[in-house]
């Protein structure tokens, strides 16, 4: 048989080394081929080389590419391409299946890589890290020139074999490394005591890590330390419990924490809910509920039913002996309203109280019993009837109308004190002029003298009293009867407010001034007792405005008739003004002494009687004045008295008092007018007839004057008044210095001789008012020969001048 075969191997031999006689082109072999796949002889595809002079099969392309992987390890498909000699895209396209056949290779980013290829990788990785104890995968992927995924996948089922490591986030560590670093870690957790959040702790490890390795060493992950902590965890080498995978509270802390919470409460009966926060306990409630199931929450306490149990006794107690208790002064300081309002409301036998109307709550904390209110409420009725329920709302504003008082007075004596000030410095000033050169007018010196000291007198005479609101209408509503008052009462007259009657309640009961917020039972006291109060007091003053109706009819009828009165005269002397009007400094003179002389009064009159009226509108008990004659008003005090009147009111009131210090006696009698128009009390004009009336009169009575007059001063202005009725028909009020031009308006309506007897009299009077002006001492006391001659002179002059005035009076 062998020899056969050799025999065999040698024909075989020499047919091959035989030389063919006849050859074939490459376009014949090309051909051969083709016909070959199209006669099916050849069933199997043939791949043209790149170099395009050979064919070669898949099944040996794909050999190719396995033993060129197995010679190199790594090699990417462009390299294959070129050792194939075929073309890139049957070589990507053979890939996968290589791949898919042999296990052992992996196809990644255009590589083909083999298994024994990453082993000697893995044995050059752990060489390397027994020699720096860590290594970081990114570095060792950038060496390779491949994924960081990559690497991690195929170093992890080698760690423990080929690689002698532990790879914690994204770095390989010896075994040695994990046991040191697991060492501090452990060490760190157990130094640990009350509750701590771990990344501070891996914070402070990596800095001591980097201290240690210097600057040749890589950061720690803080997922390593996590990992190691976890680890102690489970094996049970470190003990507690963690929350939130990084907030650990060891177990020595809660141990500590339950012993503090159950001393705490088992000693006071309470504990807060901030204290066990502070300890660390984030449910407060619900750790307090589960350990003292006895126990009840409050707002922010927890309390154990004995203090419960201890309030609702003492509290009880107070209402059994018709007082009141503050629950919150039985607590301890950390106990704040609400809890103690909470404590009440767990009280079985002060809410059987409650219900029953036996007992109320006032501020949360505060519990009176109703006997106790009831009885502050009677004394407070009884303290209204001894002050008298005659006030209006305004009355009863205690806190205000204390403030407003003091600012009046204060107001008052400033102004009382300007008043004086000034008198004094004007009767310096006259003092120095009388002194000096006697040129002037004395006459005229004297009249200024005698107007100062009559405002003085009104600025003395204070009346800073607040007065009430509302006098619009008040005419009209005493004429339709009391009722409409008493419908109105109630809306003008809200009656005394919660300030005042908590000033009687702290008055009363001095132990709620002691309270750390008094108006925290204060105000809502006051504000139940209100209604009660109020109740009595409007039908006090009911009675009272019944009492008052007859009286505010007899005072509006009263002044009516005096208002009818004043401003006929007014009128009747305003139309002497009108000789003097082209003179400027003269006319001021006039209406200025007629506004001081005779409007003030008559505004005087009006706002003290609207202010009266309106006193008895909102229930006052005035009591009738003595003397019926009006008081002269400063005008501080009539500032005070219209700014009590409503708006429309207080407006045209404030006109008539600008109007009263101004220049113009027109202006003040339209800006009257409006005032009285708005009060329902309408003024009579003065016409013809009346004129003549008044005149008639006003000449009788400076008759009657003039005939009794005993003073040569006095009796100047009275007869020039006099000649002035006879002359023009008209009533003349002058001031001392407006006398000399009132005379020189007479002149060419005189005779020559009663001219000269006018003109020497006042020649003679300005004379003896100079003398006695320049004389240091009184009148009795001056023994001068000057001023005696000119007094004896004056009186003989003055019966010539009686004479004169009465018999042109019989004669007109």
């Amino acid at each position: 048989m062998d020899d056969e075969l050799l025999e065999l191997q040698r024909q075989f031999e020499f047919a091959q080394q035989a030389k063919s006689s006849i050859r074939l082109s490459e376009r014949n072999v090309v051909e051969l081929v083709q016909k070959l796949q199209q006669l099916q002889f050849i069933d199997f595809e043939l791949l043209h080389t790149v170099s395009g002079k050979e064919y070669i099969t898949l099944d040996q392309l794909r050999n190719e590419m396995v033993a060129e992987v197995k010679k190199l390890g790594r090699i990417s498909l462009i390299d294959l391409a070129d050792a194939t000699g075929v073309d890139l895209y049957y070589v990507e396209k053979q890939a996968q299946s290589v791949v898919t056949e042999h296990g052992e290779l992996m196809l990644t980013q255009g590589e083909i890589m083999s298994e024994s290829y990453w082993d000697s990788i893995a044995e050059e990785i752990n060489e390397r890290l027994q020699e720096c104890s860590q290594i970081a995968l990114t570095e060792l992927a950038a060496q390779l020139n491949v994924g960081l995924d990559l690497v991690s996948s195929v170093l992890e089922p080698r760690l423990g074999t080929i690689v002698k490591g532990r790879l914690e986030g994204g770095q390989l560590y010896t075994p040695a490394y994990v046991a040191r670093v697991g060492a501090m870690v452990r060490g760190a957790v157990r130094g640990i005591t009350v509750p701590t959040n771990l990344t501070v702790v891996w914070s402070s490890l990596q800095q001591l890590l980097q201290e240690i390795d210097g600057t040749s060493g890589l950061a720690v992950e803080g997922s390593f330390f996590q990992s190691l902590f976890n680890g102690l965890v489970k094996e049970g080498k470190v003990l507690g419990s963690l929350r939130a995978g990084v907030h650990w509270t060891p177990a020595v802390f809660a141990v500590a924490q339950r012993e503090f919470v159950d001393s705490f409460f088992s000693q006071n009966s309470f504990i807060t809910y901030e204290a066990l926060h502070k300890l660390g306990i984030p449910q407060p409630i619900q750790f307090l509920q589960s350990r003292y199931p006895e126990g009840k929450p409050l707002v922010t306490t927890f309390v154990h039913s004995s203090m419960i149990e201890m309030v609702d006794a003492s509290t009880e107690d107070a209402l059994d002996r018709g007082s009141w208790s503050d629950s919150l002064s039985l607590l301890p300081s950390s106990f704040t309203p609400q809890d103690a309002s909470k404590m009440l409301s767990l009280c079985q036998s002060i809410q059987n109280a409650v219900k029953s109307n036996k007992a109320h709550i006032f501020g949360d904390f505060y519990v009176l019993s109703s006997s106790f209110i009831k009885d502050i409420c009677d004394r407070v009725v009884r303290e209204l009837e001894t002050s008298g329920v005659s006030g209006s709302a305004g009355d009863f504003q205690v806190s205000n109308e204390a403030k407003l008082g003091h600012e009046s007075s204060r107001l008052n004596d400033s102004n009382e004190m300007a008043s004086d000030g000034g008198a004094n410095r004007l009767a310096d000033k006259g003092s120095k002029k009388k002194k000096g050169k006697a040129t002037g007018n004395t006459v005229a010196n004297l009249s200024e003298s005698a107007a100062d000291n009559q405002e003085q007198t009104l600025t003395k005479s204070k009346r800073g009293q607040k007065r009430g609101k509302d006098t619009s209408s008040q005419t009209s509503d005493s004429k339709t009867g009391s009722r409409k008052e008493l419908l109105k009462m109630k809306e003008d007259n809200p009656g005394p407010s919660e300030e005042w009657i908590m000033q009687k309640i702290t008055a009363l009961v001095s132990d709620f001034e002691e309270q750390d917020d008094p108006e925290t039972i204060l105000r809502p006291l006051a504000n139940q007792l209100r209604p009660t109060i109020i109740s009595y007091w409007m039908e006090k003053k009911k009675a009272l405005l019944t009492n008052n109706a007859e009286r505010m009819k007899h005072l509006l009828d009263n002044l009516q008739k005096k208002l009818d009165e004043s401003f006929l005269n007014m009128q009747l002397y305003e139309k002497a003004l009108e000789l003097f009007e082209d003179d400027q400094s003269t006319s001021v003179v006039l209406h200025r002494h007629l506004l001081r002389t005779v409007a003030a009064p008559m505004v005087d009159m009006l706002l003290q009687n609207l202010d009266e009226h309106n006193k008895l509108k909102n229930g006052h008990d005035e009591q009738e004045a003595p003397n019926s004659e009006s008081v002269s008003l400063s005008p501080g005090d009539r500032t005070v008295i219209f700014k009590s009147f409503p708006g429309a009111l207080a407006n045209k009131a404030l006109a008539v008092v600008e109007a009263l210090e101004g220049k113009s006696v027109e202006i003040f009698m339209a800006a009257f007018r409006m005032v009285t128009e708005e009060s329902g009390l309408p003024l009579k004009k003065l016409d013809k007839k009346l004129e003549r009336t008044l005149l008639h009169s006003y000449r009788k009575e400076l008759t009657a004057q003039v005939s009794a007059e005993t003073d040569p001063v006095s009796l100047l202005p009275k007869v020039v008044s006099l000649l002035y009725i006879q002359v023009y028909h008209k009533a003349l009020q002058a001031p001392g210095r407006a006398i000399s031009v009132a005379i020189s308006h007479l002149k060419d309506k005189l005779d020559e001789s009663a001219c000269k007897i006018l003109t020497d009299y006042q020649t003679a009077t300005v004379t003896l008012l100079t003398l006695l002006a320049a004389s240091p001492g009184d009148e009795e006391d001056c023994a001068s020969d000057r001023i005696l001659s000119k007094k004896e002179l004056l009186e003989s002059q003055m019966l010539d001048l009686k004479s004169l005035v009465l018999s042109t009076s019989q004669s007109s």
